[in-house]
């Protein structure tokens, strides 16, 4: 048996089909992902501030909770989240976590939502971001 190189084992990882996602799962994500672009100068959030300006203000916007999101991802996951580009083709770990967290939201799937929350997300905060993932994901058809 020959050792697998690291040129090969390198061709299969690039050569691995993407995840199915639909057109407006791509958009949802690249939402997040030109939001993410435009954050990355500002300074970060308190996710409990933010969405309590988000609940005073009912007639906030989607791109005002995906900023929220973007700005305070990175405290619920204790960790900054890995994004690609707007338009790149492949997907980090991160990016199919929020596009599975949108569908879940879109299809009403509490078990898949609460599941995908609570293996990333610390508990205190899993509240808020299904809030601000689900005011964002109502405007994309993600189903």
């Amino acid at each position: 048996m020959a050792p697998l190189r690291m040129e090969m084992a390198a061709d299969q990882r690039r050569a691995r089909p993407l995840p199915r996602v639909s057109p407006q799962g791509l958009a949802f994500l690249d939402c997040l992902r030109v939001t993410s672009m435009a954050c990355r100068a500002k300074p970060r959030a308190d996710l409990f501030e933010a969405c309590a300006l988000l609940h005073a203000t009912r007639s906030a916007s989607v791109s005002a909770h995906a900023e929220a999101l973007m700005r305070c991802l990175n405290q619920a996951l204790r960790k900054h989240p890995r994004l690609h580009a707007p338009g790149t083709d492949e997907m980090t770990f991160d990016e199919k976590w929020l596009v599975q967290l949108g569908q879940a939201n879109v299809r009403d799937d509490d078990a898949s939502m609460a599941f995908l929350l609570q293996s990333r997300i610390v508990p205190e905060h899993q509240r808020l971001i299904k809030f601000l993932i689900g005011r964002i994901s109502e405007s994309f058809a993600l189903v």
